[in-house]
């Protein structure tokens, strides 16, 4: 059975199709539009195009958004135009198979779980680090969605209170210390305190503080920039303590670093390795869990769309068109 898993983000909309080992078979992409119709009609055609080339049983919608607990519904995407939308119908409608919608970072972590790092385990979780955080939970080898199907929102767990302000109107949230935007803005912070201590930085950003990203930092400090190296150092710190809490809470086998941010880890995976292990509550006596980044990179959001959209029509009863 192929089925096509679509990652439907603020950007673009990429969609794959996907067979039953977890081997990414063909692509297609295009623009994320604004407005409803034109998002649809946007997934509509990734899917046509794939349909052109390939015989798909099912296809998998994974939202950066609030899913609703019937995984049929968008109830809130900040990025994205849907406000209490009907999602998976409409786009069923149009596209004549079954859909199955579900939040990206839980895609993600059923792709991890299905066919990469966190393989087998039966208490993981996946930490997407990229503009924000988003995050994914398995509990006893399934998908945790709270009690509305939000839930897990760790990258809004408050590490230093009453700190940088976040969009989500809270103070200190880990995303604003770990992430690729806290990333710029610690470096930002940096170079406004120690201008002289900087060499690639300064040089390429020549007094332009808002043409600083996270993806230039990282790149400064593969190039031994000593601002850029204490910006990575302190997201390696945070990373550590966010993923302390976490563990102190679910006591995960597994976590799994995705995210744009991971494609830099070996910047600072180790260091944050080291501040978990020491921040985490028990240190010293208790299993730790096992850090590692994600093995399907990029596309592991349209490998877990996909295979939730097969395990969903594999169930008894479910209908199929």
């Amino acid at each position: 059975m192929l089925t096509i898993g679509v990652d439907v983000g603020g950007t673009s909309v990429r969609a794959g199709v996907v067979d039953e080992q977890g081997d990414l078979l063909d692509t297609a992409r295009v623009a994320t539009p604004g407005g409803e119709d034109a998002l649809e009609d946007a997934i509509a055609g990734v899917v046509a195009q794939l349909r052109n080339r390939h015989e798909v049983a099912a296809v998998g919608l994974a939202v950066a958004a609030f899913v609703g607990t019937d995984r049929r519904s968008v109830m809130f995407a900040p990025h994205l135009a849907w406000r209490a939308s009907p999602v998976a119908d409409r786009i069923a409608k149009r596209v004549g198979l079954p859909v199955t919608l579900e939040h990206d970072a839980n895609a993600a972590t059923v792709g991890e779980h299905r066919y990469g790092a966190a393989r087998g385990a039966r208490v993981a979780c996946l930490i997407a680090v990229g503009t924000g955080i988003g995050a994914g939970l398995l509990l006893g080898g399934e998908l945790f969605r709270g009690a509305h199907g939000v839930a897990p929102e760790l990258g809004h767990l408050c590490v230093v209170p009453g700190g940088r302000p976040c969009s989500c109107g809270k103070y200190g949230c880990w995303e604003r210390y770990c992430s690729g935007t806290a990333l710029a803005a610690t470096a930002v912070d940096l170079l406004a305190r120690h201008p002289s201590r900087s060499t690639v930085l300064a040089r390429e950003l020549s007094g332009d503080p808002g043409s600083v990203t996270g993806r230039r930092v990282a790149g400064a400090a593969r190039d031994g920039d000593p601002i850029a190296l204490r910006a990575m150092a302190e997201l390696a710190r945070w990373l550590g303590e966010g993923l302390a809490l976490v563990a102190d809470v679910y006591d995960p086998e597994v976590v799994v670093i995705a995210g744009g941010v991971s494609e830099s880890a070996t910047l600072f995976l180790d260091e944050a390795r080291e501040h978990y292990a020491r921040a985490v509550t028990g240190a010293g006596h208790r299993p730790l869990a096992r850090i590692r980044t994600a093995q399907l990179g990029a596309e592991t959001t349209i490998v877990g769309a996909a295979t939730l959209a097969r395990e969903t029509q594999k169930k008894p009863g479910v209908p199929r068109m």
